[in-house]
């Protein structure tokens, strides 16, 4: 368990930690590192997506745009009514439009990560892509005229995202993950 833990931490936590110390996941991480050196490779894109014209990490800030996109898709899903169909249906693909975004500056904060935080991160962003998945089922699905299985995946996709979302903030506030000179355009990745 991390420094952060006990006996008495609640079990998401003690599962959170036990993520970092996973070697399992480390090939993982290594086909991520590998697939995300492209990205990072020119000093000025790394710079905006690491948030260094905001002064701190862009990621969390675009975070919430697919998930208030598919949050209030959902909603109008539960309590919207027919007449909110059509308004839940474009929520549901902008969710899933605005995730790019979110996806490239999670990785610039992620590849200046330690390796217990790319073990977390890296289940992280398997979970927001499997959650990404079901809410583009869901999409589907409705376009092909089976609303209540769609609206179903995007109930379950939500349930995927929660746990996404538990990580992230474990990232956040456990490994205090980016640290606040991630947006250093000094600063690089350990390779």
């Amino acid at each position: 368990m991390s420094q952060h833990s006990s006996p008495r931490s609640p079990l998401p936590a003690q599962l959170a930690e036990q993520l970092e110390n996973a070697d399992t996941l480390d090939p993982a991480v290594e086909r991520l590192d590998a697939a995300s050196r492209p990205l990072l490779a020119h000093e000025g894109l790394a710079r905006l997506l690491r948030g260094r014209p905001l002064g701190h990490a862009a990621h969390p800030l675009l975070t919430d745009l697919p998930l208030g996109f598919w949050f209030s898709s959902v909603t109008l899903d539960l309590v919207g009514g027919k007449d909110a169909r059509a308004a839940a249906d474009r929520l549901l693909g902008l969710g899933i439009l605005s995730t790019t975004p979110a996806t490239v500056t999670g990785i610039a904060d992620w590849a200046l990560g330690s390796q217990q935080v790319r073990r977390v991160g890296v289940v992280h962003a398997a979970l927001n892509s499997a959650a990404t998945v079901g809410f583009g089922a869901s999409w589907l699905l409705r376009r092909r005229g089976h609303r209540a299985a769609g609206v179903l995946a995007s109930l379950a996709a939500v349930g995927v995202v929660g746990a996404a979302g538990f990580l992230g903030g474990h990232l956040a506030f456990a490994q205090q993950s980016p640290t606040p000179d991630a947006a250093d355009p000094e600063r690089t990745p350990d390779m």
